[in-house]
């Protein structure tokens, strides 16, 4: 429904006008320049040779590349770019084999869907592989491709290896600095985290240091599974992400400190961190040889067992970082990931095997043959822009089919808008050159901003390399419009609205099982005496986060939806924010009990626990909450030696929140 503007009018609702407004997010040059280069060269090369249809499909095959582009380090853009280029290759080749054979094409196209949307759930980058495999597929169906059949596919693979050489091109020089980049980040976030004890701004501190650090040990351990021997380089700076660990968990304690009341810790603390994010940086010691590695902390004398926790764990950090050859200098607190092989055939059986993988390859398929069997029937002109559109809206793992079915119209509008001067005014042939390196220029800029952007800027290219293969001009642009209309209604009727767990989501039941783990970490993390914590709380603990890292997505996805899915996830946010307090005060609390702080009675921790246990299994159900143990309710009669206090405070403020949504 509309809702009412502060002057009166009404305005559409905010689920729906939420992707429509840009993300702030700066430039990124050398993208633009890659995407520049990357995209006019192919087509410049073809108007050379007198083959402007070869070079609008490398360009294409260019195109890919680019979008794919977003990792990092070098060795994971190589795996990024290259895979997929290899997928989109044997796609357009399926698909030129069944051009203008209008059911044989539908059968195989649905077939290729299947096998796309079932690869989708293994990982990012089997997601964009298997995304260009269908695209591909669709495009080589709808356009006539050049003979013999092979053609087509190796100048995909050229405009692909055009962006590829561009982007290893600075490989020789700067060669590690992304890893090490990414763990001096790291650092500095965690730095700003550490300087926001005490302070309002904690808990926003806490969220992006969990995104850090979810993205630096990705980065690192995805390096160490495809070098099966282990680099000295590389576990050294997986060591020193490792000695990270230990400070984010005592900057949690510190809120906790009594002091915390007069404000936040001297600045001493978090000018250390970042002290040792330079030395990261930098890719050497953090001392010299001989040198006490504390001595350039600079620390003050700690005065509870937060900041001994703290003072501690900085000692320790400067200790790893302050050796310069030693690859195990710090513990592996997240475990090494398995051998190629077995990581393999597990993907494998988690493709085959699952139910959610089977909903979305069936769900895709369904919307292909829907739109493939459509312009069999119908005299839809440029018809392969119809399931071009379903297979861009219709990918689960992308984000919410209601709300990119939305941005994708309105993205196209607005790439519409673009491309109306450049295909009216801008004459074929070497114009065509600048015109693709300026518009190319967009994509990356775009992409940050969100999908409705991304869309606006890949539109005009789009349909400019299409009209080198058509040669249709300003007839492109209605009929583009029109399909991509058709498309995203087959999404919303075939892929959205048939499909219960669309609208009726389960995000309740993802929630229950953070909370029902939640509720483990409890119980393990007061399970051992004081100086002698569980070596696998660490790693419950990251992996907890990471666990609530992707509830927290899977909401955010869900508030762009309409009502109901919409209005409840609104209703269940509060709670996926109180429970991630929760983890963090669990956490803290064992910090102080490491550092003096008397351990709290193994009776309080289990009702804790319980309580957390009950709260899961209600969200399961949907049933209304029991009332909380006396152990929780009521607290220690000496309150000042209550460890469990900050803990039982937010198990009960979660508890709260959940109840009204339970009834």
């Amino acid at each position: 429904m509309a809702q009412d503007a502060p002057g009166g009018r009404l305005s559409p609702p905010k689920w729906l006008t939420a992707g429509m407004r840009p993300q702030p997010a700066p430039v990124p040059w050398a993208a633009v320049a890659r995407a520049a280069v990357g995209l006019a060269v192919p087509l410049a090369v073809g108007l050379a040779a007198g083959q402007p249809a070869y070079g609008a499909l490398a360009s294409m095959g260019a195109l890919s590349a680019v979008i794919g582009d977003t990792a990092d380090a070098y060795r994971m853009r190589v795996f990024n770019i290259a895979v997929p280029q290899l997928f989109g290759a044997a796609g357009v080749a399926l698909g030129a084999l069944v051009f203008g054979r209008d059911w044989t094409a539908v059968a195989v196209l649905t077939l290729v869907a299947l096998v796309s949307g079932m690869i989708s759930s293994i990982g990012s980058v089997a997601s964009v592989s298997g995304l260009l495999l269908l695209l591909n597929a669709v495009v080589g169906a709808g356009l006539p491709m050049p003979h013999p059949w092979w053609k087509a596919p190796l100048l995909l693979l050229a405009g692909g290896a055009v962006v590829l050489l561009l982007t290893l091109f600075a490989w020789p020089v700067r060669g590690g600095v992304p890893e090490r980049s990414a763990v001096a980040d790291c650092y500095r976030t965690v730095a700003a985290f550490v300087r926001a004890a005490g302070t309002p701004e904690h808990d926003e501190r806490r969220l992006a240091v969990t995104q850090s650090l979810n993205s630096c040990y990705d980065l690192l351990l995805a390096h160490r599974t495809r070098r099966h021997g282990r680099s000295p380089g590389l576990a050294r700076l997986i060591g020193r992400l490792n000695a990270l660990i230990p400070v984010v968990e005592a900057a949690s304690a510190a809120k906790l400190r009594p002091a915390a009341r007069l404000g936040p810790l001297p600045e001493a603390y978090p000018a250390a961190v970042l002290a040792l994010a330079d030395a990261v940086e930098r890719g050497r010691a953090a001392t010299a040889p001989g040198e006490d590695p504390a001595a350039f902390l600079g620390l003050p004398a700690p005065t509870g067992p937060s900041e001994r926790a703290l003072d501690q764990a900085l000692r320790y950090a400067a200790a790893v970082c302050a050796e310069p050859g030693s690859a195990d200098a710090a513990p592996d607190r997240l475990g090494r990931p398995a051998a190629p092989g077995e990581r393999a055939r597990r993907t494998a059986r988690a493709a085959l095997l699952s139910g959610a993988s089977w909903r979305y390859g069936l769900r895709l398929a369904l919307c292909i043959g829907l739109a493939q069997a459509l312009v069999s029937v119908l005299p839809v002109p440029r018809s392969y822009w119809v399931a071009l559109t379903v297979t861009f809206v219709l990918k689960p793992d992308f984000g919410s089919v209601f709300s990119r079915a939305v941005l994708r119209a309105f993205g196209t509008a607005l790439g519409l808008l673009i491309a109306i001067p450049v295909l009216a005014e801008v004459p074929r042939g070497w114009w065509d050159v600048p015109t693709v390196a300026l518009l190319a220029t967009l994509i990356p800029a775009f992409s940050a901003k969100g999908y409705a952007f991304q869309t606006a800027a890949i539109t005009p290219v789009i349909l400019l390399l299409s009209d080198l293969l058509n040669h249709q001009g300003f007839g492109l642009v209605l009929p583009r419009l029109y399909d991509s209309l058709i498309g995203c209604e087959i999404a919303l009727l075939a892929g959205y609205l048939c499909w219960p767990e669309s609208w009726h989501t389960r995000i309740g039941d993802r929630l229950a099982d953070a909370v029902a783990d939640t509720s483990a970490y409890v119980a393990l993390a007061f399970s051992a005496a004081p100086g002698r914590d569980q070596p696998s709380r660490p790693r419950r603990r990251r992996r907890l986060y990471r666990d609530l890292s992707a509830v927290r997505s899977e909401f955010q996805r869900a508030l762009t939806e309409p009502p109901p899915t919409g209005t409840r996830a609104a209703a269940w946010w509060p709670l996926v924010i109180a429970v991630e307090r929760v983890v963090e005060a669990t956490t803290a609390t064992r910090v102080r009990v490491e550092h003096g702080v008397p351990a709290p009675p193994p009776r309080e921790v289990a009702a804790i626990a319980a309580d957390l246990a009950a709260l899961a299994e209600a969200l399961r159900t949907g049933t209304p909450l029991p009332a909380p143990s006396r152990d929780t309710a009521e607290p220690s009669p000496d309150t000042a030696d209550d460890v469990l206090g900050p803990l039982r405070r937010e198990v009960r403020a979660a508890c709260a929140i959940a109840s009204p949504v339970l009834g």
